[in-house]
């Protein structure tokens, strides 16, 4: 026999699969219902390993862990649950317990790893993530997809390792990158967030590492860049793939030898924060066209946490759906219920933006629904008026004439621009509405819309700002 496995589980069919796969390959397996009769039978035996449901037939069998530990400190455990939350995952986590599985969970995988538990030695190291974090975690989703997304977060969250996180835009990756530290070891410290494609190629090694009064034209006064801001905290590079290749070479230099210099400076500076990264970008190929640094790659995904589309985890949407209309409704908007059909209709939908748009889509479903509880007819006029091609803008409401000409004979009749600024104001009359269309449907990456548009960032950025446009109120709202 390979050893003595007891399984603390009050569902019969699960526990007959569990206890059918572990006999196969020659483990005695011990198995209960409840909390009592599991301490009962610690208390008469000696078991190499425990997998343990959560909800019992008496009680939480997480919350009862620390009896375990007493009677019998050596033993590994296992924890299973359906309660399939990032809190509960956590929770797993800061019991020591050795592997956490939500349910369904591929049998193979969990006899591989209970190989590996009853193999190893020693207690897993105790957790010391304060219990009334839990509470404010801000990731919502219990699909498989999420699962392995909370169980790589618990993974690092003990350690000070490079997280790189990969997801398209509007999945919420600066979230996670808050989950990690506000769960983390250094959640007492400041989280710190850059844009790396926000700020010109000229001034981002300034913008990280600080410069030194005089190292460069208008550099009137020290600066304390933002790895030093991030001192006993973590610093969040996000859209690292957009990153000139200079100030590549510099962050890895950095990330090697963990000190940096200020622009302008001879003292070395050693850094004390948790890096993560994060990007939209697939960077193999741009590894292969020289654009990005393999190494540098390297040096970042630690620990890569792939997000997953909201196409991909089309269970989770209704939660979501119901978690911003709670967060609507502490805004200031008016409280709204979601009718089961309401909410299979928003999980047909594509959601091209993400967790992104359908917050968006909520909040604006919250603002202009007629009734306080929401159904699919309540819906449908919204999803259509999103798919229905619109006008350009206010300024062109002429749109529906036969062509782009008529349209504009129309704006010039009615503008009636003073001489001299004619092309100007038909300028700004064609791109604004332009710019509001490709921040939209990039969910407000500019780096992406100035590529839809075929322009330079810099070009959109500095055009932008000429038409006060703000992008962040252009574009749907974060998620």
């Amino acid at each position: 026999m390979k050893g003595r496995v007891l399984l603390v589980e009050d569902d019969d069919s699960i526990a007959l699969v569990i206890t059918a796969a572990l006999e196969a390959e020659g483990y005695t397996v011990a198995r209960c219902p409840s909390i009592a009769e599991r301490d009962r039978l610690l208390a008469e035996n000696t078991f190499g390993l425990m997998l343990t449901d959560v909800v019992l037939t008496d009680g939480d069998g997480m919350e009862t862990l620390d009896r375990v530990r007493a009677a019998a400190p050596h033993m590994q455990v296992i924890i299973l649950s359906a309660q399939n939350t990032l809190d509960t995952a956590v929770r797993a986590s800061d019991t020591g317990a050795f592997e956490y599985f939500p349910k369904p969970f591929d049998l193979d995988e969990l006899i591989r790893t209970v190989h590996q538990a009853i193999g190893a030695s020693g207690q897993a190291e105790a957790s010391d993530i304060p219990e009334d974090v839990a509470p404010g975690l801000p990731l919502v989703g219990r699909s498989p997809a999420m699962q392995t997304v909370y169980r790589m977060i618990t993974r690092v969250l003990r350690n000070d390792l490079t997280v790189l996180i990969l997801g398209e835009s509007g999945t919420g990756k600066e979230l996670v990158a808050e989950a990690i530290h506000q769960l983390g070891n250094r959640s007492t410290g400041p989280f710190i967030a850059v844009n790396t494609a926000a700020i010109p190629a000229d001034l981002i090694e300034s913008e990280l590492f600080g410069h030194e009064k005089g190292a460069f034209t208008g550099a009137i006064a020290r600066r304390v860049g933002k790895f030093e801001q991030a001192r006993g905290g973590t610093l969040f590079l996000d859209e690292i793939g957009d990153m000139p290749l200079e100030a590549q070479t510099r962050l890895l230099r950095a990330l090697q030898s963990g000190r940096i210099r200020r622009v302008g400076g001879t003292d070395e500076i050693t850094l004390d924060c948790r890096i993560v990264a994060a990007t939209n970008r697939d960077l193999m190929p741009m590894i292969a066209a020289g654009t990005f640094r393999e190494d540098l790659y390297y040096r970042l995904a630690v620990v890569p946490i792939a997000l997953p589309p909201l196409r991909e985890r089309a269970d989770d949407i209704e939660a979501l759906a119901r978690h911003f209309l709670g967060r609507a409704a502490s805004e200031g908007l008016p409280r709204r219920q979601l009718t089961a059909a309401g909410a299979a209709l928003l999980a047909r939908q594509p959601w091209r933006g993400n967790v992104r748009e359908l917050r968006n889509f909520v909040y604006r479903l919250a603002l202009l629904a007629r009734d306080e509880v929401i159904d699919a007819a309540s819906i449908e006029p919204l999803l259509a008026l999103d798919s229905a091609p619109q006008p350009l803008s206010g300024e062109l409401h002429h749109a529906h004439a036969a062509d782009f000409a008529s349209a504009l004979t129309s704006w010039l009749t009615e503008a009636e621009p003073p001489p001299g600024e004619l092309y100007s104001a038909a300028l700004a009359a064609f791109e604004r509405p332009l710019f509001l269309h490709a921040l939209s449907v990039t969910g407000g990456n500019q780096l992406r819309a100035a590529r839809l548009l075929g322009i330079n960032r810099n070009t959109l950025r500095k055009r932008l700002s000429e038409l006060a446009i703000d992008p962040d109120e252009a574009a749907p709202a974060r998620s």
